[in-house]
């Protein structure tokens, strides 16, 4: 897929599948515009990747932030193609009736406020340029209960119907609404999981996690017009077949 002339807007791009979907958009071509609380992080990659990319410190959860973020991306780069959902936390993992109600509330902020956010700060930008794409990160967690995940799940779920709800009401304004389940990725996320020792998740060996440049070269074909019959739904990475359109082994 070929990004050249494109803006990419990517949450949650410190680490992690965001700092690989920045590699892998940059290495395509595109401007990636780089949203994190972690401002040091983004300074490292924003150095690696050069001219290309921007940094921008970002609490996804708070409005203005992210609608001075999508202001900042078109003021440097002219406009927003894609926006990827993909800032995102679990801890603290904790059974529902032990959760703090604070802490618990902080990950829906983040988990889908923060995807609401986004959506609602580029919709206008995209909209007047006549389309874009919407790429968010979803989890098989939004389809099923997993032990000691209740706000994931719920977050999880809530973004699935996100997406669907954007493809109903925007398509016809050109508007590409995906979801990505990347199964589980060798990130810090889930380290954090790992640490925690509640549910089967947390017991399966580090090799059996995909590594974060696979989600991030699914995102970049996402936005090829192969996955057109995706809008509105949701992609599994588990699929071997979508494995094989998007060239991984």
């Amino acid at each position: 897929m070929d990004m050249q002339n494109k803006t990419v807007m990517i949450t949650g791009a410190s680490r992690g599948i965001g700092a690989e979907a920045a590699r892998i958009f940059a290495e395509a071509g595109a401007n990636v515009a780089l949203l994190a609380r972690s401002e040091g992080a983004l300074k490292e990659l924003t150095a690696e990747i050069g001219k290309a990319a921007i940094a921008i410190p970002c609490d996804v959860a708070n409005y203005a932030d992210m609608a001075a973020a999508v202001e900042k991306t078109v003021q440097t780069f002219g406009g927003l193609d894609v926006l990827i959902n993909n800032a995102g936390v679990i801890e603290p993992v904790a059974h529902l009736g032990d959760a703090d109600p604070d802490a618990w509330g902080q990950v829906i902020d983040i988990n889908l406020k923060g995807v609401f956010n986004g959506m609602h700060a580029a919709l206008p930008v995209m909209k007047a340029k006549g389309g874009g794409s919407i790429l968010t990160i979803s989890s098989g967690a939004a389809h099923g209960p997993v032990e000691a995940w209740s706000h994931y799940c719920a977050s999880k779920a809530a973004v699935h119907m996100l997406t669907k709800c954007v493809d109903l009401e925007e398509a016809e304004n050109g508007i590409r609404a995906i979801g990505l389940s990347p199964g589980t990725v060798a990130t810090q996320m889930q380290r954090e999981i790992k640490a925690s020792g509640i549910n089967p998740v947390s017991k399966l060996a580090w090799e059996d996690h995909v590594p974060a440049d696979w989600p991030a070269k699914c995102l970049l074909w996402m936005c090829s017009p192969e996955a057109d019959g995706f809008k509105g739904q949701e992609i599994s990475l588990r699929d071997e077949g979508i494995r094989r359109a998007v060239g991984l082994t």
